[in-house]
C-alpha cells in the first residue's frame, strides 16, 4: 500500500501477480534504467503486452518498452533529451511528434505530452466526445507563458543549460 498527502492510498501487487490488462501504460521517469535492466520485469511487460488492446508510454517510457522488444518495428515518441536513444533498440523508429500511433503503440514526449497521449487513448476507448468531455473538465487548453516547451523552439541558451542538466542523468 502506498500512501499519499490526505488520505489517499494506492494498494499495489507485484507485476507478476497481475493477471492480464486492457490497456498497459509504462510512465518514464528516474526508475527506467533500472526497470530495462531488469530481465524479469520486462518479460512481464511482454506478457502483459501480449493481451493489451493498447500499450502505451510516457516519456523515457517508450525507452522501456523499446528494452522489452515491444517497439520492434514501430515508431515512438520520448522525452526529446533521451529520444536517440530509442535507435539503439533494434527496429525502432524515434518520432519527435508529441504522440505517435503506431497499431495498438500510443507513446507521448515529455510529461505534459502524457495528458496529450491519454485523451488520444481516450477517445479511442470511449470516443472524440467522451475525451472533449475530459479535456474541458480538466481546463486542459495549454497556454504556456513562453514557448520554450521543445528544444526547436527555446533559445539556445535555454536548451544548453537543460541539456547539461540532463547529462549527468543519461545512462553511459
Amino acid at each position: 500500500r502506498i500512501a499519499a498527502d490526505g488520505g489517499l492510498a494506492f494498494d499495489t501487487v507485484p507485476i507478476a501477480e497481475v493477471p492480464e490488462c486492457a490497456l498497459l501504460c509504462v510512465p518514464g521517469g528516474f526508475g527506467c534504467i533500472a526497470a530495462m535492466e531488469d530481465t524479469a520485469f520486462l518479460a512481464e511487460l511482454r506478457r502483459l503486452a501480449g493481451g493489451a488492446r493498447w500499450v502505451t508510454s510516457v516519456c523515457t517510457g517508450s525507452l522501456v518498452l523499446a528494452a522489452a522488444g515491444l517497439l520492434y518495428g514501430r515508431r515512438a515518441a520520448c522525452h526529446w533529451a533521451w529520444r536517440d536513444l530509442l535507435s539503439a533498440f533494434d527496429g525502432v523508429t524515434p518520432d519527435p511528434a508529441r504522440v505517435v500511433r503506431d497499431g495498438n503503440v500510443i507513446s507521448g514526449g515529455g510529461v505534459t505530452a502524457g495528458i496529450d497521449m491519454a485523451l488520444t487513448v481516450m477517445a479511442e476507448i470511449a470516443g472524440a466526445e467522451h475525451a472533449q468531455a475530459v479535456q474541458l473538465g480538466i481546463e486542459y487548453a495549454p497556454a504556456p507563458p513562453f514557448q520554450s516547451g521543445r528544444p526547436e523552439l527555446a533559445a539556445p541558451g535555454v536548451v544548453a543549460a537543460v541539456q547539461q542538466r540532463l547529462e549527468s542523468l543519461r545512462p553511459d
